[in-house]
């Protein structure tokens, strides 16, 4: 345990592995700024009360305790890059010197500009330099003691959300293996070309089902392999399968997971063509808007079918969806009729042409 303790300290931590934050970041400076005022008001508010609240001590201060804790987290943020590439107790060393040191200095010369005028050698009171050290010591200890459990929490949230992902996916994938393997098992021995092109659109389908879960792709990645996908089933229905796209108001770079339209389509052929004898038409709408990624994906039905089965698959995407993009995230699933809809929608910046 020792060992390991000492070994944690002498290796670098980069990446998200690093405990400070980006203090140069404005949320992080108002933090800063907010936490740093609150601590000097409890210790104004601490002091014996004579003649009312002394707000000069207050401005005093608080002026004090602000250059000490703004120029610790400009300095901070500049050494950052730096510390990153550092054994973690040297970062961690670095940062209790830069703010016990601001915290020494700025008593020197704040007891230099008040009482002496600047006249003179500066003062050194050690009693005074004693007390803001520890005190700058013991609220860097509790800072760095903050940072390290907010990074902590954030890597096990990380760490939750990928394996959540992961799961979801693993269910998807045994989706369509079955029925694309039938496909290319019926095109080998009379169409051997259309079985290899099968193979290859399948290599792909799987290769986006081995794919980082956490890691976002395209609209055009997805559209591709949705495209691949129905060159299977079209191989297995012939002309039962029928695909009108109008998705000419997507561009191909807006972010999308993988594999979240080709479980609608399957889903689109199971239960609305595949029960008919004669078949029927799947209809692909996608638009942006607003901000918002809208796929809307309408089939033929038969009359009584309520798409049972479904539900799996609609809520693994619902899930995936609001993980990587929030609650805003949704998705969608109706039956009008001789037709049956789903739709999902969820917030996306356009991304920069």
């Amino acid at each position: 345990m020792k060992n390991g303790f000492w070994s944690l300290l002498s290796e670098p931590q980069a990446g998200e592995d690093f405990f400070l934050p980006d203090l140069c970041s404005p949320v992080a400076v108002f933090t800063l700024v907010v936490l740093a005022e609150l601590m000097v008001l409890v210790w104004v508010l601490a002091q014996p009360i004579t003649a009312g609240f002394d707000w000069l001590q207050l401005a005093m201060a608080s002026l004090f305790v602000q250059w000490i804790v703004l120029l610790s987290a400009a300095l901070l943020c500049r050494l950052r890059p730096w510390m990153r590439r550092r054994p973690l107790g040297l970062a961690i060393g670095c940062c209790y010197a830069v703010v016990v040191g601001l915290a020494l200095l700025f008593t020197v010369v704040a007891d230099w500009v008040l009482y002496q005028g600047m006249a003179g050698v500066p003062p050194l009171h050690g009693d005074q330099l004693l007390r803001h050290g520890l005190i700058a010591l013991i609220m860097t200890s509790m800072l760095l003691r903050y940072f390290y459990l907010q990074q902590q929490w954030q890597l096990h949230n990380q760490a939750a959300l990928q394996a959540r992902l992961q799961s979801l996916q693993s269910r998807i994938r045994p989706h369509f293996l079955f029925n694309s393997l039938n496909s290319i098992v019926s095109l080998i021995g009379s169409q051997p070309e259309k079985a290899e092109t099968a193979v290859l659109d399948l290599s792909d389908l799987f290769r986006a089902n081995l794919a980082d879960t956490d890691a976002l792709a395209t609209w055009g990645e997805e559209y591709r392999l949705c495209r691949g996908y129905l060159r299977i089933e079209q191989y297995r229905l012939g002309e039962r399968l029928r695909v009108d796209w109008q998705v000419d108001d997507l561009p191909e770079s807006l972010p999308m997971p993988l594999l979240t339209l080709q479980p609608l389509l399957e889903n689109a052929i199971l239960h609305g063509l595949q029960p008919s004898i004669h078949g029927g038409d799947i209809s692909v709408t996608g638009r942006y808007r607003e901000g918002r990624v809208e796929l809307l994906v309408s089939n033929s039905c038969p009359q009584q079918s309520e798409h049972r089965g479904a539900s799996m698959a609609l809520n693994n995407i619902r899930a995936r969806l609001v993980a990587l993009f929030g609650p805003a995230a949704r998705v969608e699933a109706w039956q009008d009729g001789p037709r049956y809809f789903s739709r999902l929608v969820y917030p996306c910046r356009k991304p920069s042409t």
